[in-house]
């Protein structure tokens, strides 16, 4: 696999943005507020977090059998027994007493020593994968401080597209009552009068459309903080809000140690190794220990004649794996496979980090040039109205030429506020991508 670039394209900073935490990186009490309540409530954090508690359950198991078992027996038999190997029958037979079918009350221990390390290996990948969980939370709450963010800004731009529309509605109103009144002094046509009202009935259509943009916003922003729909409080406008103007991003290498999803497929790869040593383990004999103390005798209450019943034994045996080489083999060959996928997912993971930082560190840069125009080319399209209007008043521009300058204002001003929206959301990227979010 090609090794990880020393630095992003044209980038050489060393200081990372993603180490500011969420809470001081956006500078909005009603965000963070927000983002509180969704770290608190949404519904696939608590799903992270019990995910770590199947984790660690899954460990202890492993753990536990590192460890011998004691199990509480009681064996009641009625009458001494012999087999009778030849004919295959069962025939009582008082002379012969086999001990181990007597009566028995007692305990029992079993224990596999770990000659080869399979059982530690398991209780590796088990915690590996408790790591790996525990990322995978952070993976999420990252995400989800980046979600709620991008559905908090997109609010605030509905909201002054909104007040943008609403702004034009009330210009358009007044133009329409002008035209009427130049109609009926001669100066204007029916024609004319129909033009201006379907241009304002265009545009109040279009604000019933931003009103329901507003509405799916806030039910979103609701749902990720795991409560029904409410109103969101936020800020006046999108335009009183400002990130860092400083976009550091570091080295690539920092990727390794902010991402949560690099870290997570680490682990895994760590995990799948420690997987891979317990089943080449399995190939080998293992040895088990099996002592027992307890009362043994013929029935039930003669055992209880202590200490002559008293029975203490140590059994140990060692077992061979002969009959099942190929489902060996092939728990052997699965184990391989798994590691190789955690490997690729481990570099893909890695290779996907460093293109998203770099395509959002581009994406900010350029949005924000695209807002420095956008916002020119507002503020010459709205002087243009007013000189469209003194024109026609003079009679020196016709009302076409006043319709489309309050067209192509609005649609300016509509599309600087997406413009800003755009670098408001790019930067909660480049913030997410670089594995800003948690501490």
């Amino acid at each position: 696999m090609p090794k990880i670039p020393a630095t992003f394209i044209g980038e050489k900073d060393s200081i990372n943005i993603a180490h500011i935490p969420w809470n001081k990186f956006f500078n909005d009490p009603n965000l963070n507020s927000l983002i509180e309540e969704a770290l608190e409530h949404n519904l696939d954090m608590l799903a992270a977090v019990e995910r770590i508690e199947v984790a660690t359950a899954q460990y202890r198991i492993e753990k536990g059998r590192l460890y011998p078992t004691v199990d509480g027996i009681a064996r009641y038999r009625s009458g001494n027994i012999k087999p009778n190997l030849l004919s295959g029958t069962v025939n009582g037979d008082r002379n012969v007493d086999n001990q181990i079918e007597r009566s028995f009350l007692g305990f029992q221990s079993t224990w596999e020593i770990d000659l080869w390390g399979k059982v530690k290996n398991r209780k590796k990948a088990a915690h590996q994968r408790i790591l790996a969980t525990e990322k995978g939370r952070l993976l999420v709450q990252t995400t989800l401080i980046a979600e709620v963010a991008k559905l908090y800004y997109e609010l605030l731009g509905f909201d002054k597209e909104l007040e943008t529309i609403n702004k034009n509605i009330d210009y358009q109103e007044i133009a329409l009552e002008l035209i009427k009144i130049q109609k009926m002094a001669g100066r204007a046509n029916e024609l004319a009068v129909q033009q201006f009202a379907a241009q304002l009935l265009a545009t109040k259509s279009l604000r019933y459309e931003k009103e329901q943009e507003i509405i799916a916003a806030e039910n979103s922003l609701n749902y990720l903080l795991g409560r029904y729909p409410e109103e969101v409080p936020r800020a006046e406008s999108l335009l009183d809000i400002n990130l860092p103007e400083a976009i550091n991003v570091g080295v690539p290498t920092d990727l390794l140690l902010r991402r949560p999803d690099v870290q997570q497929a680490e682990l895994e790869l760590l995990a799948t190794d420690a997987d891979l040593a317990a089943a080449r383990a399995e190939f080998f004999p293992s040895l088990s220990l099996t002592p027992y103390i307890g009362l043994n005798e013929q029935n039930i209450p003669s055992a209880f004649n202590f200490p002559g019943a008293l029975t203490v034994g140590f059994l140990g045996g060692i077992t061979a794996p002969i009959f099942q080489q190929f489902k060996i083999r092939s728990g052997f060959n699965k184990s391989i496979a798994n590691n190789r996928i955690a490997y690729y997912q481990y570099q893909q993971a890695i290779m996907n980090g460093y293109r998203e930082v770099l395509t959002n560190l581009r994406r900010v840069d350029k949005m924000k040039k695209k807002y420095a125009l956008k916002e020119e080319e507002t503020q010459v399209l709205l002087n243009s109205i007013q000189i469209a209007n003194d024109l026609f008043r003079g009679g020196y521009a016709t009302y076409l030429e006043v319709i489309t300058a309050q067209a192509r204002a609005l649609e300016a001003e509509l599309e600087m506020t997406n413009t800003r929206k755009e670098v408001f959301l790019s930067v909660v990227d480049l913030y997410r991508s670089l594995g800003g979010g948690w501490n």
